[in-house]
């Protein structure tokens, strides 16, 4: 029985919210699992895992694979791009000294770049509201992470972080652009799989491949795998379906300031005043994107 008007108004007025705080809590369970494990290693693992789920899932489904080389080609460039450089991108910042600060700065810029390029590739035009709604977003962030900006980890992991803004952009302006009509178990399933061959390339030659299972590495890379890699991602590919490409990115705006809430909620970390203010106008610019 289809959904009545009310009801599927009220799942497309919740999505961006669930996505939010799903997403945000990647950042926790990284914080967990990243002291037991090399960053490639422990990525490796968890796309692995998820790319073998979701094609079990295809299979207890029967779900069609599609016979056209360039879906899967579309399918893997995306996992690249959006899980592969992009989230290797973070953990190699971080694992090398970049401050969560730092690398949330730099990837928060991601949003206004995913705009400035949809306008010129995809077309998509934003107001004058929008625009400012974008700059007002990233202010917001600042005052969030400012006074835990800390170390830049040196040259590389400021490079890795700016690999991983180009790559997040990159890869939400080629999934809008080419990957509408891609079944999302299919492709998630093929993009979780290129990402895991990327971080296994990239491990081996760098890392020892050792993980220290205990309680708390196997609970980081369950939620990482069921609630990041099943459902956010996956809301997320809906979400960039069903809107702009520029305003599902503005989204990822209100993820450092719902991080630092529940650092503090969780882990005892303290919100300054600065902060508290940063998390209001971080959700008035999205505001003002979505609505503009």
């Amino acid at each position: 029985m289809p959904a009545s008007p009310a009801i599927r108004r009220f799942l497309l007025l919740s999505a961006p919210i669930v996505f939010v705080l799903l997403w945000s809590t990647g950042f926790l369970g990284a914080k967990l699992g990243m002291p037991h494990a090399e960053p490639f290693t422990f990525l490796f693992v968890r796309f692995g895992v998820t790319s073998v789920g979701f094609f079990i899932l295809i299979a207890a489904m029967r779900v069609t694979l599609p016979s056209d080389p360039r879906v899967w080609l579309h399918a893997a460039v995306v996992g690249l791009l959006m899980h592969g450089v992009y989230l290797g991108g973070v953990f190699f910042a971080v694992d090398h000294g970049t401050s969560a600060g730092i690398s949330a700065l730099i990837v928060g810029m991601q949003p206004i770049f995913t705009a400035i390029f949809a306008g010129l590739l995809l077309n998509e035009r934003l107001s004058a509201r929008a625009w400012f709604g974008l700059v007002l977003g990233f202010c917001g962030v600042v005052l969030v992470v400012w006074r835990q900006a800390g170390d830049s980890g040196g040259l590389p992991g400021v490079v890795a972080c700016v690999a991983a803004l180009a790559a997040a952009t990159t890869g939400v302006l080629y999934q809008k652009r080419f990957g509408g009509s891609i079944d999302l178990r299919f492709g998630s399933a093929v993009q979780f799989a290129a990402a895991a061959a990327l971080m296994l390339a990239l491990a081996v030659p760098t890392e020892t491949m050792v993980i220290d299972w205990n309680a708390e590495s196997i609970f980081a890379m369950a939620w990482l795998v069921i609630v990041l890699s099943f459902g956010a991602v996956t809301l997320l590919y809906v979400l960039i379906r069903q809107g702009a490409a520029s305003k599902v990115s503005s989204l990822f705006y209100l993820v450092p300031p719902v991080v630092a809430v529940e650092g503090y909620l969780l882990f005892g970390e303290v919100m300054s005043p600065a902060a508290l203010a940063g998390l209001g106008i971080a959700v008035i610019g999205v505001a003002l994107v979505t609505r503009g």
